[in-house]
């Protein structure tokens, strides 16, 4: 699927295309001048597929150094020729972050390895932005946990394992970060074993999780080859190594697995009432032109007639009349405990929270079910669940719920109603 992402002044649809659930994702971004757009494109130069791709992405507690270990990957990398080194200004660009010094919306870079092409998503880790965070991360066929040695799984790292598992990424590798500040062998082996038990409660292969050790800064800095560059090279190692490179169907419609390519008729869906139709014009991929993008990369579209106010994030991208969107539907609800960051209490029935559907970010309605008086948590129950805005549902898509800036459910959508 397609989702649309409101974000630059180009007329210029980013899109993640990447097999999730039986999904196709864009990332979808427009504005008002497609001359601008069309004559950037042309100055591209054209993108070589030489290696299987990868979307992969930091996650992990606010200022445990996701952004600097970015930077890191792209300043130890760009040593080999496999990439371009991306300051810890050049990556988190809004004034509003570099003044907090935190990441508040996703950013993207590229890279590659001597075995794959990677972008590269750093997810914010502030409690208030994280609905950013379910936007990159449901790109990501794979993710870098990243834990301070000094402060060891926090809020916001229980919640981003959380919504990992619930959008769908598949292993994770954890980078143990800061650990030049860190002079007690002990106190990080108490710090890894945290981490490990975090995973396994959480369903990921705790035992079986490379953890490497390392200072991002210091690789970015240069001034501790060992816990610096050596260790980044182990990170995108274990990367290489565990991260599976997810199968890629390339002959399907577009919008279900498959491509995007100039000259394809599509149609924007999703929270209005009526789809837009237009023409892909061009598409590129890190501001390289593309002869069609395909399941798994993470591409811009150029859409012909389409207005920057005319695409909200959330919105779905699709060949024409495959995809429909919904109000209603039918959802098995897990709730979440006061220990994993839930709710302390109950909620009743008519419970009005928000949805985070793919990218989308919708208020709706929770209807128990008959008899039912409450969802306690701790509680698997069935539900359903009325959307405000039409979205587009498939069965067996997950989603997480959340209200007052925490993640207090996770579902999965069983039958679409209406």
């Amino acid at each position: 699927m397609v989702s649309a992402l409101l974000a630059s002044r180009r007329l210029v649809v980013g899109c993640n295309i990447r097999q999730a659930a039986n999904a196709l994702l864009v990332n979808a971004y427009a504005s008002s001048n497609a001359a601008k757009a069309q004559a950037s494109r042309t100055l591209s130069t054209a993108f070589q597929r030489t290696k299987p791709h990868l979307n992969i992405g930091t996650i992990g507690h606010v200022d445990h150094g996701k952004t600097t270990l970015t930077a890191a990957i792209t300043k130890v990398l760009a040593e080999a020729g496999g990439a371009e080194f991306r300051s810890y200004d050049d990556i988190d660009k809004a004034p509003e972050e570099r003044q907090r010094k935190i990441t508040i919306n996703t950013s993207h870079v590229e890279y590659e390895t001597d075995k794959r092409h990677y972008a590269h998503v750093d997810c914010p880790g502030h409690a208030d932005y994280v609905k950013n965070m379910i936007t990159g991360a449901a790109q990501m066929d794979g993710g870098i946990l990243v834990v301070s040695a000094t402060d060891g799984a926090m809020p916001q790292t229980r919640e981003h394992i959380l919504l990992a598992k619930q959008v769908g990424i598949p292993r994770l590798v954890v980078f143990m970060n800061k650990c030049d500040m860190v002079k007690d062998e002990e106190l990080l082996e108490l710090v890894e074993m945290e981490v490990r038990e975090l995973l396994d409660f959480y369903e990921f292969p705790g035992d079986d999780t490379p953890i490497i050790r390392g200072s991002a800064l210091a690789a970015v800095e240069g001034t501790d080859d060992n816990l610096g560059k050596n260790a980044i090279l182990k990170l995108m190692d274990a990367v290489d190594e565990n991260i599976p490179t997810p199968p890629r169907e390339l002959d399907k419609p577009f919008l279900m697995p498959g491509k995007v390519k100039t000259g394809d008729e599509v149609e924007i869906i999703g929270l209005t009432e009526a789809p837009t139709k237009t023409t892909v014009t061009g598409v590129e991929m890190f501001k390289k032109t593309l002869d069609y993008g395909g399941a798994g990369d993470n591409v811009g579209c150029l859409l012909r007639t389409v207005k920057r106010d005319e695409v909200q994030r959330g919105q779905v991208l699709a060949a024409p009349n495959t995809v429909k969107t919904y109000k209603e539907f039918e959802a098995e609800l897990y709730v979440l405990t006061q220990e994993e960051g839930g709710r302390h209490t109950p909620f009743l029935d008519n419970y009005r929270p928000q949805f985070y559907i793919r990218t989308a970010d919708v208020t709706g309605s929770i209807t128990l079910g008959e008899g039912k008086e409450m969802a306690m948590p701790g509680d698997n129950t069935t539900v359903k669940v009325s959307l405000i805005y039409p979205t587009v549902l498939n069965e067996g898509l997950r989603f997480a719920v959340r209200e007052g800036g925490r993640t207090v459910a996770a579902g999965v959508v069983a039958k679409m109603l209406a």
